[in-house]
């Protein structure tokens, strides 16, 4: 009976308390109306752009899925597998936005045509736009390691291209990677090593917190906000 807020990402947006680990999408919904918008988490670890679509995990999103809502698309911190290394887990997606692929085999012998980062990107944004939904495709959170401002920035090619694939099909974009390093900086050192529940890249609930604030900070700033109502 009303819009719902969906997200699909890995576990740096829902880790379900593994290890103490808590991704942003598990608190977010402090942040909102639940009365007026469900806050459906769909993430789920380990999963890359192009798992979360070759196991049927997005054919089950999209099949809940309905005009007015609202979803958000965070992958990138499982995409950058190497293909063809078993080490990878059949994750990695070739990088860009292109329409190139590559062949990987899988444990069972059987062959994928392995698409672009960009490619699953589209394809998510393309079928939920086509269900009525809105889209917002965000840059993946930066690692503890990663944020400093003399460091080279965390995710750049992965921000770059969900800003360029979140142009070409009309949805919104959030650089999430600039916006929670930002927001490390003006906490400082002691404040950010107290977020994360693992050596680099799983928050707390501390850390989701945090981070969950500036996922909602971004979307208030959209045009349109397509949130300001809930």
């Amino acid at each position: 009976a009303v819009p719902s807020l969906v997200m699909i990402g890995d576990s740096t947006v829902r880790s379900g308390g593994q290890n103490g680990a808590w991704g942003w999408g598990e608190r977010i919904a402090a942040f909102f109306d639940t009365t007026r918008i469900n806050i459906v988490n769909n993430a789920i670890g380990g999963r890359s752009s192009r798992t979360f679509f070759t196991e049927g995990r997005w054919a089950a999103v999209l099949a809940q899925l309905k005009a007015g809502d609202l979803l958000l698309i965070q992958f990138g911190h499982n995409d950058g597998a190497r293909i063809g290394d078993p080490a990878g887990k059949n994750r990695g997606s070739v990088p860009g936005i292109g329409a190139e692929t590559v062949e990987d085999t899988r444990p069972d012998g059987s062959t994928e045509q392995v698409h672009s980062y960009g490619w699953y990107l589209s394809r998510y944004i393309q079928d939920a736009q086509a269900k009525g939904a809105k889209v917002v495709v965000l840059s993946p959170v930066p690692h503890k390691d990663r944020w400093q401002a003399d460091q080279p920035r965390d995710f750049d090619n992965y921000a770059a291209w969900g800003a360029q694939v979140a142009r070409a099909q009309g949805a919104d974009f959030v650089d999430l990677t600039l916006r929670v390093a930002e927001a490390y900086r003006e906490v400082g050192a002691a404040r950010v090593d107290s977020f994360f529940a693992d050596a680099r890249t799983h928050t707390n609930e501390a850390g989701a917190i945090f981070n969950a604030t500036q996922v909602v900070q971004g979307l208030k700033g959209l045009p349109g906000q397509p949130v300001a109502s809930f």
